[in-house]
């Protein structure tokens, strides 16, 4: 079971279950063995004094996840072994990616290498160029610097919630194109460490994926709370808009998402785990640290298709002229 210390000085803690039982749906377990902690103003906690390994009961860390949007937990320490069992437990893990192949003994991890291009200094939302991406990832810590190397989140749940309501209404209705980049998670062509015939294969691998339209707010499958759905990574351009309007909005949004007053920086130690709600976040993996060894490891959960406010569904476009940009 995970133990969470969420006890209050004013109510006995059964009271205290009742309440978290009430609101999440799920049944708390409370303990001191372990600690809850909000990390920003906004979204974020770290969850000390639990093994990933057997300290959680079905659908509690699920319910936290959402709450938080990003779950830390340290000194971990797990095999890929153990990082696809904690998966599994958590939902469907997908394979490690449509274009990049996965670990050799385990395909539902993607191994990000730095020294072999595995880096993403880009705001992104993990495979929004699928129908269907995912709704979580975990990550897991294998070699990290000495110093640099963090990664950023942002809360786009609360970016939406805090736009202005005209430009809320006027937004909410809007589809996006996403498709993959060129190298994918591999940097761009003046900075990846790819050779330049593993390049060229990532490339060839991309142009079969077709790109997707989605909605620019999607609501949660879960909460039911809406949250932006765009990101540089990914999103090329709004469907209907001239050049210079689907550039101008996209800029706008993203200036406003990546507000530091929505944002979390994680320092990675060794032993991390972070999970994060894929269906609410952006990211972005600092690349400060040069040529120092960096090494993470993804799982990807199987997400459901997106869904925006006026029911409209994620989709890959019968029309291509849709998708040109």
């Amino acid at each position: 079971m995970l133990l969470l210390a969420v006890g209050s000085p004013h109510k006995p803690d059964i009271v205290y279950q009742e309440l978290l039982e009430f609101r999440y749906g799920v049944a708390m377990n409370l303990a001191v063995s372990a600690k809850t902690t909000q990390i920003t103003g906004v979204f974020g906690a770290e969850i000390d004094g639990v093994d990933l390994r057997r300290d959680f009961a079905e659908g509690e860390v699920l319910t936290l996840l959402e709450k938080h949007l990003v779950l830390v937990f340290r000194d971990q320490f797990l095999s890929p072994a153990d990082q696809v069992t904690l998966a599994r437990s958590l939902g469907e893990p997908t394979p490690a990616h449509p274009v990049v192949p996965g670990h050799p003994d385990h395909p539902e991890i993607l191994v990000l290498d730095a020294q072999k291009g595995g880096k993403n200094a880009r705001w992104h939302t993990d495979v929004t160029f699928v129908a269907t991406p995912p709704a979580a990832s975990v990550l897991v810590a294998e070699h990290v610097p000495d110093w640099g190397g963090d990664t950023m989140w942002v809360d786009t749940r609360s970016a939406y919630e805090r736009l202005h309501p005209a430009l809320r209404d006027a937004i909410r209705d809007l589809r996006a194109v996403h498709r993959i980049s060129p190298l994918a998670y591999w940097g761009e062509p003046f900075d990846t460490a790819l050779s330049r015939e593993d390049a060229q294969k990532l490339h060839e691998d991309s142009l079969r994926v077709p790109p997707v339209v989605h909605p620019v707010v999607r609501v949660h499958p879960s909460t039911g709370r809406p949250s932006l759905f765009v990101n540089p990574g990914f999103t090329s351009h709004i469907v209907g808009m001239s050049r210079t309007e689907s550039d101008g909005l996209l800029a706008l949004l993203y200036a406003h998402m990546t507000q530091p007053e929505l944002a979390l920086r994680h320092r990675w130690r060794p032993g991390d785990v972070l999970m994060w709600d894929n269906r609410a976040t952006m990211h972005y993996a600092i690349d400060d640290y040069g040529a120092t060894e960096r090494i993470v490891r993804r799982v990807t959960l199987r997400g459901t298709t997106p869904t925006g406010p006026d029911g409209f569904v994620s989709h890959v476009p019968s029309d291509p002229t849709v998708t040109v940009r």
